[in-house]
């Protein structure tokens, strides 16, 4: 009988979920995944770049379409890798976090360096500005970017003048 108590009474316990992480954890998630990315993006590590995205991301880079899925992401950066050097900084400023969801805002830092493989007309720029990251868990309990959209604080240069 007493078995029988210990099952009725302890066993359930086994059963209950580990707690949610708390949102400083996931900003630390965060801050580790931006860290490791900015390593990633001046490095040319494509295949641990495109492993911090879910398989259906949508990563919307600037004056460009978005690239909407892991694979897409993937071949974007690996074709502009060959470009030159990206030289990225992601400083986190606010997580919300819901459950399995959380909403990153930060600020970024870019200086791309053109090199020989970057095509005709593209030359070395810095750029500045603000973005989201919208992030899911997995269900293998890794957090993943399934949102990235960034947004310059650079004015765009005014057209070409007609002669």
């Amino acid at each position: 009988m007493r078995n029988i108590t210990f099952l009725l009474c302890f066993v359930p316990l086994a059963c209950i979920s580990a707690p949610s992480q708390t949102p400083k954890e996931v900003r630390s998630v965060i801050e580790l995944d931006n860290s490791n990315a900015a390593k990633w993006y001046a490095s040319g590590a494509v295949d641990s770049l495109a492993s911090l995205f879910t398989e259906d991301a949508w990563q919307m880079p600037q004056h460009n379409p978005p690239l909407v899925g892991r694979v897409a992401i993937r071949q974007f950066w690996a074709a502009a890798m060959k470009f030159g050097k990206w030289d990225f900084s992601l400083q986190t400023q606010t997580v919300s976090v819901s459950g399995p969801i959380a909403v990153e805002r930060g600020k970024y830092v870019l200086k791309f360096g053109a090199g020989p493989g970057a095509p005709p007309g593209m030359t070395s720029f810095a750029d500045h500005g603000n973005y989201l990251a919208y992030w899911r868990k997995g269900s293998d309990g890794e957090w993943r970017v399934a949102v990235d959209a960034p947004v310059s604080d650079v004015p765009m240069a005014p057209p070409p003048q007609a002669h």
